[in-house]
């Protein structure tokens, strides 16, 4: 999904860090510097409209589409998938979002923002289970095996970055190897895993409209 909006204003309009630039949102974002209120932006807040459940519905829904920096054709398609699911809709509709590889390969921390990983994939540059996946919305399972291609350009370049990474910082439910670039799946998340804050509900009672 290509954003026509500046990623930043994203952001700063749900209130939430999103890490749209990757790791540029660690060192340098406008939501960490505390500003004051003014009397004229206090005062503006004073007269400000009311706004509907759908609002808040509709926020919720567009916080997690530009998380995951997916299409509302994406999301909506990943919802219904969720709905004929037999667990809670709301957690099963999250779990989906965070099994897909995009998400996967960008949670091993090798690469420093979700569009690169999703540009990686659709070149053939991940192997799972020694098959070459293509499919950013590949679903992966238990036991899965996911790895870089060692062919690649970027594959020297990614193997120096990630020594820099915290360990704390990448998925909980993998087992990553820094010295292939390659991470075995060894649970399915759960809804403690998702890290975005986000009331899936909200996002429930829009679809269900």
């Amino acid at each position: 999904m290509r954003l026509r909006t500046p990623v930043c204003k994203i952001c700063r309009r749900k209130g939430v860090k999103l890490f749209l630039k990757g790791e540029k949102c660690k060192t340098s974002c406008p939501l960490d510097k505390e500003k004051k209120k003014s009397f004229f932006s206090s005062r503006k807040s004073r007269f400000r409209k009311r706004v509907s459940e759908y609002w808040f519905q509709l926020q919720e829904k567009e916080k997690v589409r530009n998380f995951y920096g997916l299409s509302e054709r994406q999301l909506r398609g990943c919802f219904r998938l969720a709905e004929k699911k037999s667990g809670i809709v709301g957690e099963e509709f999250l779990l989906l979002l965070e099994k897909r590889l995009d998400n996967v390969v960008y949670g091993l921390r090798i690469t420093p923002s979700r569009r690169m990983v999703r540009q990686i994939i659709n070149h053939g540059g991940i192997f799972v289970n020694n098959h070459r996946v293509d499919r950013p919305s590949y679903q992966v399972k238990v036991n899965d095996t996911i790895a870089l291609r060692t062919k690649s350009k970027l594959y020297v370049r990614l193997k120096e970055a990630v020594k820099k990474e915290k360990k704390e910082e990448r998925l909980t439910w993998l087992e990553f190897d820094p010295d292939t670039l390659s991470a075995k799946v060894t649970r399915l998340p759960a809804r403690a895993d998702v890290t975005i804050p986000v009331t899936e509900q909200l996002i429930v009672d829009f679809y269900s409209k």
